[in-house]
């Protein structure tokens, strides 16, 4: 009874209490070795493992998730939703992230086949936006998205709700349809409340706001986001690095042109060594991302010999490892480095690629952007229009790159 207890207090604790949550993981854990393995044993450990990854130690970590695991086949399996559930974010940290997506079918079914219907939803959602993160067709990403929402809606989890249509938003504006969704009656509510969902739609915005090219707009949700990062979970969650993947970017692209260049420049040099550090434990997943962050860094500080190099590894990784959105974004960054350098020609082949790449994810909302953005250049080239921003542009006609 008391093991019991102790794993539904685990789960509550982690997010609502998350410095306190650490305790109740002990205490498991000790009775786990003092009176034997039971159905509770294994969140024990699996959060045990969480929150000693999200402390720095991702391979310890990693030993404590596949622990909790193997005990799952020898006590029960009545917590394998949970513990697949917050497992699946720490093994996506060492094993290559496409592969990890198949975790979630497997503690979807697990929460199913016990009852657990909020476990279950929170997997859904964890699968779609690693699915995203992992770069899987926008097409198919809005089918799952919307599936996604109709479960949680039926079975009414409006907080899971309201998080889930803000990531659906942003797929919905890369495809190139720019509608507001329908959120549940509790959504306004939700939001001036609940700082972990503030968190996810001032990221939502800021992401795509940098994606579009919209400086104004990032910065303002960059520095909103800001604001609502201090209160999290205990545990580790992949969306930690990409959150700090895309908040260095920005940080670095703010540096540049903001008159807190030292601020954001810190900001992005801390994302910059975090990516490094997570590279060290999968350089599928993290190893371009940590180096589009210094080709970035390079070109803040003026090193452009560095910058050409960290530009071209990211490229290479991103290829290489399967992630064509990130493939795409690294072209589309050396773009602008190179028309930074009045480096041209370089420079539209480079946005071409691009062009190519976003295509080949399904982003056609962006490929318009893009398209609207060289449209611009050339005929500024030509001397048919006034100097462009490249920081705001707006949607233009679908098509190829007019590079001629």
């Amino acid at each position: 009874m008391a093991m019991k207890f102790l794993g539904k207090l685990e789960t509550g604790m982690t997010q609502i209490m998350p410095k306190s949550a650490p305790y109740v993981t002990q205490r498991i854990i000790q009775l786990s070795l003092s009176d034997g393995m039971s159905p509770v044993s294994p969140i024990g450990f699996v959060h045990f493992g969480s929150y000693i990854a999200k402390l720095g130690d991702i391979s310890g970590g990693y030993k404590y998730v596949k622990l909790a695991r193997s005990l799952l086949d020898k006590v029960s399996r009545e917590n394998a939703g949970e513990v697949s559930c917050f497992g699946t974010q720490v093994i996506a940290y060492v094993e290559p992230l496409q592969a990890v997506l198949e975790y979630h079918d497997e503690g979807y079914a697990a929460a199913m086949a016990s009852g657990d219907v909020v476990r279950a939803g929170l997997i859904t959602q964890m699968r779609c936006s690693q699915s995203l993160f992992a770069g899987i067709n926008l097409q198919v990403m809005r089918e799952r998205y919307a599936a996604a929402i109709k479960f949680m809606k039926e079975r009414k989890q409006p907080i899971l709700t309201v998080q889930t249509q803000y990531q659906q938003q942003s797929v919905l504006k890369l495809i190139g349809i720019d509608q507001e969704p329908k959120h549940v009656s509790e959504g306004h509510a939700i939001f001036a409340t609940n700082k972990s969902v503030m968190r996810i739609y001032y990221y939502q915005k800021m992401y795509t706001s940098f994606i579009f090219r919209s400086y104004n707009e990032t910065k303002d949700n960059a520095e909103k986001y800001l604001t609502c990062i201090g209160n999290s979970w205990a545990n580790l969650f992949l969306a930690h690095a990409f959150h700090a993947f895309h908040a260095g970017l920005i940080s670095f692209w703010l540096a540049r042109k903001s008159r807190e260049e030292q601020g954001w420049y810190l900001r992005g040099n801390k994302s910059k060594l975090a990516l490094k550090i997570w590279a060290e434990s999968s350089r599928w997943t993290f190893e371009n991302k940590w180096y589009l962050l210094e080709a970035e860094e390079s070109f803040c500080n003026d090193d452009f010999d560095a910058a050409k190099s960290f530009y071209e590894k990211a490229i290479l990784s991103a290829k290489d490892h399967k992630f064509v959105h990130e493939e795409a974004l690294a072209y589309e960054l050396a773009a602008y480095f190179y028309l930074e350098l009045g480096e041209v020609d370089k420079a539209l082949e480079y946005f071409l690629l691009a062009h190519e790449r976003y295509h080949e994810w399904g982003a056609n909302g962006k490929c318009n952007s893009l398209f609207k953005f060289v449209e611009d250049f050339m005929k500024e080239r030509a001397g048919q229009s006034p100097t462009i921003a490249p920081e705001n542009v707006d949607s233009g006609p679908a098509s190829s790159l007019p590079l001629h």
